[in-house]
């Protein structure tokens, strides 16, 4: 009996020594500010880049004659694509490295914006809109670099310093998405275009700033396989209920980024109050972002989602409501941007935390897919609603109910590390 319990405390012992090494698989040996630095400027770029896609649909659009549904179809597809390939690119990141992976999405970023000034069919325009710059983002946003943040980061700070590279890309919103508007009115919408694609290629060099040391000398018993590791998080139910929040997070942010810009026009307000709209959202996401990830290390993730997705869902049936003005757009968008991506600190913290970081750019590329697949459905309802409507009204209380949706499915959430046995 005494025999089997020393046995039985021997197998507790390795498992537990098991899951540690999974949870943290490479030491740390990047320093923390280089990593902060070069992360956060990479996403500054590419995400602040496309946020500003909605002010191109109309100067298109009327360019060549196409309906809305055409330019909000080739941004739901760039979403989808990102959301797809994000899976597989997360997996060459976690065994490549990031580097690698950095330089191909920045050159295709480049040549799927050059594409948008020289496509003039739909088909030319999705293919570069969609498809190619789809591809680039998978590759150059945050899955990409949080594998690198939480390998590189200690465990103890690694919620607050996705936070810090997440507020980065919420600056690049309200950074760039000014800086487009501008360009597009001095030098039109191609010029603009154009000089985006040259900027873009500076994520380039700011890459080298992310090469992690290979992994050399690891025991064995720390290397998860892939399938292993995607079959885990497929039965876990936790990983399930954050990606199906996740979806809606997608929808909503994607529909108000790109058909908001209209929407104000639509109903009687300047161009400039959709641009300072949108530059109030990425400049508020700065604090949004950074404050989910400080309360990230302080209280249970899964509150800090609970509370965005019904804060979402009130704003948005108050800014419904109430009349419209610069004002209530300003006031709105303020809050929005409070909320706008503070949902993905928790989010890929949670899944740091339950899985470990072997593989996190596979799985936050997994759990991102969800996301996608809800941006699809947000740009795309917006314009198909809106062609077959003449109005954004259905779409505003589908997000509406979504946000109800993804408050509930939070809610049950359990952030614990997984118990893995040795075997």
């Amino acid at each position: 009996m005494g025999h089997h319990a020393v046995v039985s405390r021997q197998a507790f012992a390795t498992a537990q020594r098991y899951s540690a090494l999974m949870r943290n698989t490479t030491a740390p040996s990047l320093p923390m500010l280089q990593v902060l630095l070069c992360a956060g400027a990479i996403v500054t770029l590419s995400m602040g880049i496309r946020h500003g896609f909605g002010l191109w649909l109309q100067p298109i659009t009327q360019a060549y004659g196409w309906p809305r549904e055409a330019f909000s179809l080739a941004l739901a597809l760039q979403n989808l694509c990102w959301g797809v390939l994000g899976i597989f690119v997360g997996m060459l990141a976690d065994k490549l490295g990031a580097f690698r992976v950095l330089l191909a999405g920045a050159a295709l970023y480049a040549l799927g914006l050059a594409g948008m000034a020289v496509a003039n069919t739909p088909t030319l325009f999705s293919l570069a809109a969609g498809l190619v710059i789809g591809a680039a983002q998978a590759g150059t946003t945050y899955a990409v670099v949080y594998g690198v943040v939480g390998r590189q980061i200690p465990a103890e700070k690694r919620s607050w310093a996705m936070g810090v590279v997440a507020a980065a890309g919420s600056f690049g919103q309200f950074l760039m998405v000014p800086i487009e508007g501008y360009l597009i009115s001095e030098t039109g919408w191609q010029t603009a275009l154009f000089l985006l694609a040259a900027s873009v290629l500076l994520i380039a060099p700011l890459a080298w700033g992310l090469r992690e040391p290979a992994q050399t000398n690891q025991p064995t018993m720390q290397r998860q396989s892939i399938a292993h590791a995607w079959a885990e998080a497929l039965r876990n139910p936790n990983f399930l209920m954050l990606t199906a929040g996740y979806f809606v997070c997608g929808f909503q942010v994607v529909f108000i980024g790109v058909h908001m810009p209209s929407y104000l026009k639509d109903n009687g307000l300047s161009p400039e109050v959709a641009g300072y709209a949108l530059a109030l959202i990425g400049l508020f996401n700065i604090f949004g972002t950074y404050t989910a990830g400080v309360l990230g290390q302080r209280m249970p993730k899964r509150n800090i989602l609970v509370f965005i997705y019904t804060a979402r869902a009130i704003a948005i049936a108050v800014f419904l409501w109430a009349p419209l003005s610069p004002a209530s757009v300003y006031v709105f968008s303020a809050i929005m941007g409070l909320l706008w991506l503070s949902t993905v600190p928790p989010t890929n913290a949670t899944v740091a935390q339950i899985f470990g970081v072997q593989h996190l750019s596979m799985l936050s590329g997994m759990v991102f897919f969800s996301h996608q697949v809800g941006s699809f459905m947000g740009v795309w309802l917006g314009g198909y609603l809106y062609d077959a409507t003449g109005s954004y009204q259905v779409v505003w209380l589908i997000a509406i109910a979504l946000g109800v949706f993804a408050a509930i499915i939070n809610l049950p959430v359990r952030e614990a590390p997984l118990q893995r046995s040795a075997a």
